[in-house]
């Protein structure tokens, strides 16, 4: 009885956290929504660029910045942070000096550090945060710039757009980016999300402060602040970053950084677990929980020999079957039709495995885990 309990309350948290509380969010989302007051406004704005080795990014990265359709006399400054780089990141910035960017070069530290390396030097009402090896479609900055006409906005995201890919390994990391916007873009419809995306976002810069120099996830330690000081952090679908699809262990890795960011949130915020979050429920279900997902898989598993016969046989044969998909999805060449069951399976098993791997944030330091996984180029 107690293994039954067990089993249906895990399955049931699984059903929840991945299609039922997003469903429920979209449907309350169309009855509450609080539409942003956006108008055509054009504040100053500073651009905030941390990269170390970003050189085969940089110069496309540069052009797609200075090519924004926004008043180039509104745009105070392109602040580039090299962290420690030692390729030709310094070269290609020398290049594109005339043209407003500020090269500032500092000991590698991890990205906070050069972020924070950065701010006091930024003089714009508005700051550009964005990385190195995505290029912004040229309305972003405007479109990002209009949502900040609303006095209730204290940050705005963009959309990260990944480029079509022809491996089915790919697609499904994208389906999942898909997924992820998809709530991101009814939480902001709701009231706020509890984050940015670190491609691009756009903060009133007064809200800025300095980041912990361990930190491993600044797109939320920055908006977060502004959140609990009463501030808005919404989405505007129309500020695109355009970025190529990555392989899945640089998502694993990635995926790894981040969750165990989200450790380090929750003791730079502990309010988001208490009354002081007027978004409570929806931290829990969105964040908190994702961090659970493993272990409910983990508790299905060591409590299915202990059902009684034939259940425990036909559950134990349907968990090796599913994760025998997602190995055989490593042996199958790309373009199989069997890729479109087996590519999917492998992508949640891998996400998986990394929420298990973040817990790591609690014995090792968090440099360790910082992987920006830069992504493919195909």
């Amino acid at each position: 009885m107690i293994a039954i309990c067990i089993i249906a309350a895990a399955v049931f948290f699984l059903a929840y956290i991945l299609f039922l509380y997003p469903l429920l969010l979209h449907l309350l989302a169309g009855r509450r929504e609080r539409p942003v007051r956006r108008a055509p406004v054009t504040p100053t704005v500073s651009v905030l660029l941390a990269a170390r080795n970003g050189g085969p990014w940089l110069a496309a990265k540069l052009d797609s910045l200075l090519a924004l359709d926004y008043p180039p006399e509104q745009i105070r400054e392109i602040v580039l942070v090299s962290d420690g780089s030692d390729d030709d990141t310094a070269a290609i910035a020398a290049r594109y000096a005339a043209r407003g960017v500020r090269l500032v070069e500092v000991p590698q530290g991890g990205k906070a550090r050069a972020i924070n390396a950065g701010l006091p030097l930024l003089t714009g009402e508005l700051v550009l945060f964005t990385d190195v090896r995505q290029v912004l479609e040229p309305s972003s900055l405007r479109r990002l710039a209009a949502c900040m006409a609303d006095p209730e906005v204290g940050a705005v995201s963009g959309e990260l757009v990944l480029l079509q890919s022809d491996s089915s390994e790919k697609a499904s990391v994208g389906a999942y980016w898909k997924y992820e916007f998809w709530i991101r873009a009814n939480l902001s419809r709701l009231d706020s999300i509890f984050g940015a995306t670190g491609a691009i976002y756009l903060m009133r810069r007064s809200l800025t402060a300095p980041l912990p120099q361990d930190a491993l996830l600044d797109d939320m330690h920055q908006p977060l602040g502004a959140f609990f000081q009463g501030y808005r952090l919404v989405v505007e679908p129309g500020a695109i970053a355009y970025d190529h699809p990555s392989t899945l262990d640089n998502e694993f890795r990635r995926k790894v950084r981040t969750l165990a960011g989200n450790f380090q949130i929750l003791r730079a915020y502990p309010a988001l677990l208490g009354p002081g979050n007027r978004m409570w429920l929806h931290f829990v279900s969105t964040k908190f929980a994702r961090l659970l997902l493993p272990y409910a898989l983990l508790a299905i598993a060591a409590a299915t020999p202990w059902l009684p016969l034939p259940w425990a046989w036909l559950l134990a044969a349907g968990q090796i079957a599913f994760y025998g998909l997602a190995i055989a999805d490593t042996r199958l060449p790309n373009g199989a039709r069997m890729k479109r069951l087996t590519a999917p399976v492998r992508t949640f098993t891998v996400l998986m495995a990394a929420a298990l791997c973040a817990s790591a944030i609690f014995v090792v330091p968090a440099e360790r885990l910082w992987s920006p996984g830069p992504r493919s180029q195909g």
